[in-house]
């Protein structure tokens, strides 16, 4: 166990109010719980829990820590895949989670300012009432926070309808390792000053500086969207499918996919019917933006008879979809209920999809038969979510050492078809061995030269991304 230096103890106890150590937490347990994120590979260790309740409050905070040279882990909704809120080695954890407030939604100028803590489905209920939303939306919007979201970038289900996450800042409150505080941005649409220092804290999982505060740009709640899922015979039908309907004079907001695989462990988990009567081995999960089925009814059936499409159903009422789309967003839970998987979060060029799919699936059956893939992901933007389970044969150590080796593999191939190790979950510790696939080694000597510029000291989120 670590502990913290007792003259750090001693400052704090003089510069915050009582308030602020009563919250203080130190006991195992809720250590365990506040050190770690989703991540379940890389065991909490942090020395302590600290909860901030203002902006001013965390720059004090930070100011102490960069003197007394304590390193600092920033904690959102600890949603993250990647082990970026992990506090591994003695860190204090700096829980944003008391700062949730929301402002006035500003509908003219269509912008909301929160606190780095506030619940991203919050936010949406928040917006909805004058006719708004945040278009940032996934699976863990009930426990992701919007801190979180802007520094790991966060995509989820409908980028190729809205983009990412950073799509939706117009300004950043951020406070520096030294414990200054910038204003970035405020409220501009225009701001043509020169380089704009926002973006680099977007996407930077907290090595940078703390996001405290965020104006966000919002866009009208969409219509009623009509929701289908469609049965495919292959990857390429799959890619078919979606080349015809991007040139139809449709609004995509969706487009996901599944395999039989995973559908296979969602109906085990769930205790559900296969989805359609015609079992495939390829699942799209479809949302087009304000759309009777009539509408859209003949070119569905073009398809039918060029048979990319195998089998399919459409939502008749808001239960339906919601069904349909509850397919998809419990995958991630289902494949954990029913196995262990070891995952992967990569993003591809939209043209390489196919290939990669097929030599992906290849690599493993001839490297590792008997292993079990499931692939999903948000097709429409090139992510591909890609699971492998441990086979019951193997010990959970031999699996690790196994998965080890075939994450290079994996990311090799990625770097051949030009694509990205992480597409939404970011770096954090778990992918920090494999960045050379995905960045070059004058990029990562700039995100070296950068963290000195903002970190010198190396206290904010310390082994994070990259090491200096």
């Amino acid at each position: 166990m670590h502990f913290l230096p007792i003259e750090f103890i001693g400052a704090i106890r003089a510069e915050f109010p009582p308030r602020f150590l009563e919250e203080f937490i130190s006991e195992r347990s809720e250590l365990e719980v506040f050190g770690r994120d989703a991540t379940r590979d890389i065991a909490p260790n942090p020395s302590a829990v600290v909860f901030p309740r203002t902006t001013e409050e965390v720059s004090k905070l930070l100011r102490l820590c960069s003197a007394h040279n304590v390193s600092v882990v920033p904690s959102g909704g600890r949603t993250g895949l990647a082990g970026g809120a992990v506090a591994a080695n003695g860190e204090l954890v700096l829980s944003l989670e008391k700062m949730r407030a929301i402002g006035e939604v500003d509908v003219v100028a269509r912008t909301v300012r929160v606190e780095a803590g506030a619940i991203t489905e919050a936010v949406h209920r928040h917006c909805e009432k004058h006719g708004l939303t945040w278009p940032v939306d996934f699976a863990s919007k009930g426990s992701s926070q919007v801190g979180g979201n802007i520094a790991t970038n966060a995509g989820g289900v409908r980028v190729i309808r809205y983009g990412l996450t950073r799509q939706w800042v117009l300004g950043l409150q951020v406070v520096l390792a030294n414990g200054d505080i910038l204003e970035l941005n405020g409220a501009l649409e225009k701001n043509n000053t020169g380089p704009d220092l926002r973006q680099l804290f977007i996407g930077s999982e907290g090595v940078f500086g703390v996001i405290t505060a965020a104006t966000l740009k919002l866009a009208p709640v969409p219509p009623p969207a009509s929701v289908f899922l469609l049965g495919l015979s292959s990857i390429d039908a799959v890619l078919s499918l979606f080349r015809e309907l991007r040139r139809a004079p449709l609004t995509i907001s969706a487009f996901e996919f599944f395999t039989d695989r995973c559908a296979a462990r969602v109906s085990r988990h769930r205790r559900l019917e296969q989805p359609l009567s015609t079992p495939t081995p390829y699942y799209v999960l479809l949302e087009l933006e304000a759309i009777e089925f009539s509408d859209v009814e003949p070119l569905l059936q073009s398809l039918f008879e060029k048979e990319l499409i195998v089998d399919g159903t459409f939502a008749q009422h808001a239960a339906q979809a919601a069904a349909l789309w509850s397919l998809r967003e419990s995958i991630s839970e289902s494949l954990s209920a029913t196995g262990r998987p070891h995952k992967n979060d990569i993003a591809l060029p939209i043209a390489e999809l196919e290939s990669f799919c097929i030599k992906l699936e290849k690599l493993i059956e001839t490297q590792y038969p008997g292993w079990e893939l499931c692939l999903f992901g948000h097709i429409g933007d090139g992510n591909l979510h890609v699971n492998i389970m441990k086979p019951d044969a193997l010990t959970e150590h031999e699996f690790c050492e196994h998965t080890a080796r075939v994450d290079h593999a994996i990311f090799a191939l990625v770097a051949e078809h030009g694509g990205s190790i992480s597409a939404e979950h970011g770096i954090g510790l778990l992918k920090k061995d494999y960045l050379r696939y995905s960045r070059s080694p004058q990029e990562l000597a700039l995100f070296r030269a950068i963290k000195r510029v903002f970190d010198s000291k190396n206290i904010l989120n310390p082994g994070k991304i990259i090491d200096l």
